[in-house]
């Protein structure tokens, strides 16, 4: 450091105690965030003999900001305002100490510089100063870079085990009013363990709608950062987030996060603040891989919607059936908060090949309670506007809402609910008018994702070849007005001009227990077109399955119907079945023939006027 800068760090120096005393009656005090929470200097304004009256401070997510006593009762001496309701505040707002301001933190920086959250007092964590006299605001710049610029006075604590951070997180020593040294540990933070086998399914939904090369946001939520160790498997992938945590390490450490395909700040770790262990922040010191930026920056919706295939997974509390969702408040009792969830959802919808997700577990951790709920409880405010939700997903599938109507949400909603919670659930939609009375649910399970295949044809075309679902009603509607009319009789055994909405869900709607279908689709999930249906039904007292296709007059002759063939025998030598039968009429040689191709064990009777094919595994 230069004599100069020596100098001006010296005379600003002082005690924790004399900090404290500068704090006067009614000030707005902001508290760093995070793992850079100033404890030193919060701790000690709390010990003054005579504190300041009326007293406000405000913060994002803190650690050791509010004093409990031994019996767990709030005994801060001061009023507390904050955007994010963290394991910090939650007792403090329940017990009427704390106001939780539901505001995105992207929008807290606007709030301060034009005054509308009035600041005199910025109390932060830094790093000590370099040669040239400037700090690091470390692990933390998201809004602190912006209290620092509003606050009239700021106090720094100087912490030696802070990690000098890269990107705009530097800050002059003019610019900080008063030092205090500490020497204290970093705070470090760890995610809650979820339950094991909920996390692992969502886990495996989300990654395998991740494509490689995307660029992610996770948010703080324990489900999102857990499902990171299951894209492992991932390619090229990039980060432009809020926060990162620990969960990133592994990828990191197996060369996933290259960032080559980014396309904006590419090679580049872009975030805000992080949120882990003396690992993570040793990792992050001074290394130029990553990049620290204010919220406002990191959080702008149209840099989001830059980067190619931006994916958002983050976590709500519970979403209803018209797809709304609250991430900040549960049975009535604030969590969480806003923080910049709707501006990555939002960007990541305008993203190139973007994915905006909501995760959350299907019922509460006792499994007594749905999180997917006919209408949000009284006391759950809309976090996430139904029109701007996108992708949902549970340990029981994906739902993609984003278009689609309220009966179509509802089913696909119901379909990610715990399957005793599914009647319920379908009665409820059905009296407040969502779905028609004659609507049926017949799957009672997990949507069973490790039954997706992907098929190259002949051609050379490759499609996904995956158990139906009731929610794929519109879907068999529109493969069914591109048959010709032959088509439709050779499946039907009857002249059809259009399917009735028993005929759909019965290609559709299946329990999976005495009856399977599969559907193939083209095109992304989001967009999916199927282009043909197959389905078996099981006689109990023969173990035997009677089988029907349909498929797109555009694709026939692509070998698909022979793919659909071996896909359904596959899954029913698999449950133990004997063999298929098919009732053919003698003018659909197709299906003969496919279905002499299905088994080397098979028998052709005819009577006058059907086929009857009997393959046997």
């Amino acid at each position: 450091m230069t004599l100069s800068n020596l100098e001006t760090y010296r005379t600003k120096l002082i005690t924790a105690e004399a900090a404290a005393r500068l704090i006067k009656p009614g000030n707005h005090v902001f508290v760093g965030t995070a793992c850079a929470t100033p404890r030193t200097l919060v701790q000690t304004i709390e010990d003054l003999p005579n504190p300041p009256a009326d007293v406000e401070l405000l913060h994002f997510i803190t650690n050791g900001a509010i004093r409990y006593d031994e019996a767990g009762k709030v005994a801060t001496k001061f009023r507390h305002r904050t955007f994010f309701v963290g394991a910090d505040m939650r007792e403090a707002i329940k017990q009427g100490v704390a106001e939780y301001v539901p505001v995105s933190i992207a929008r807290v920086p606007e709030l301060f510089r034009i005054g509308r959250i009035p600041l005199d007092v910025a109390l932060i964590q830094v790093t000590p100063p370099d040669s040239f006299g400037y700090v690091s605001l470390g692990v933390s710049v998201d809004v602190v870079a912006a209290a620092v610029q509003s606050a009239k006075l700021v106090i720094a604590e100087i912490n030696p085990a802070m990690p000098w951070t890269m990107g705009d997180s530097a800050v002059h020593l003019s610019q900080i009013h008063h030092f205090v040294e500490v020497e204290a540990q970093m705070i470090e933070y760890a995610h809650m363990p979820a339950e094991e086998e909920v996390v692992e399914r969502i886990a495996r939904y989300i990654a395998g709608i991740i494509d490689d090369g995307s660029t992610l946001q996770i948010g703080v939520g324990r489900i999102p950062n857990e499902a990171l160790k299951y894209l492992e498997d991932r390619r090229d992938l990039g980060i432009h987030s809020d926060v990162i945590t620990d969960a990133i390490i592994p990828l990191l450490e197996k060369g996933i996060l290259s960032g080559r395909q980014k396309s904006q700040q590419k090679n580049k770790i872009v975030t805000s603040f992080a949120f882990g262990s003396r690992k993570l922040f040793d990792i992050i010191d001074r290394n130029s891989l990553f990049s620290f930026q204010p919220m406002d920056v990191v959080c702008n919706p149209a840099t989001i919607a830059a980067q190619n295939r931006m994916v958002s997974v983050t976590q709500a509390f519970a979403v209803d059936l018209t797809g709304q969702a609250c991430s900040d408040q549960f049975n009535g009792e604030f969590y969480s908060g806003i923080a910049a969830q709707g501006d990555f959802l939002r960007g990541a919808s305008r993203s190139p090949g973007g994915k905006p997700i909501i995760c959350l577990s299907a019922t509460t951790d006792d499994g007594e309670t749905s999180r997917i709920r006919p209408q949000l409880l009284a006391g759950e405010g809309v976090s996430v506007a139904r029109t701007d939700v996108h992708y949902v997903i549970t340990e029981y599938g994906i739902a993609y809402l984003f278009g689609k109507s309220v009966r179509e949400r509802a089913v696909a909603l119901i379909e990610l609910a715990h399957p005793k919670f599914r009647p319920w659930l379908l009665d409820e939609a059905k009296q407040l008018g969502y779905l028609p009375a004659d609507q049926t649910l017949q799957n009672m399970r997990a949507y069973p994702v490790e039954e997706e295949r992907k098929v190259t044809l002949k051609n050379g075309r490759e499609i996904m070849l995956r158990p139906a679902r009731a929610s794929d009603a519109n879907g068999i509607r529109d493969l069914f007005f591109k048959l010709p009319a032959d088509d439709v009789y050779t499946r039907f055994f009857r002249r059809v001009r259009a399917l009735s909405s028993k005929d759909i869900q019965r290609l559709c709607n299946y329990s999976y227990e005495n009856e399977v279908g599969f559907v193939a689709v083209t095109g992304p999930r989001e967009q999916e077109i199927i282009v043909a249906q197959a389905c078996y039904f099981v006689n109990p007292s023969t173990n035997l399955a009677e089988t029907a296709f349909l498929v797109d007059p555009a694709w026939q002759g692509s070998g698909l119907g022979g793919a659909m063939q071996l896909r359904l025998a596959e899954n029913g030598k698999a449950r133990g079945l004997r063999g298929f039968i098919a009732e053919i009429l003698p003018e659909n040689a197709k299906m003969i023939a496919l279905a002499r191709r299905c088994s080397e064990k098979i028998t052709v009777e005819r009577d006058e006027d059907t086929v009857h094919v009997t393959m046997l595994f």
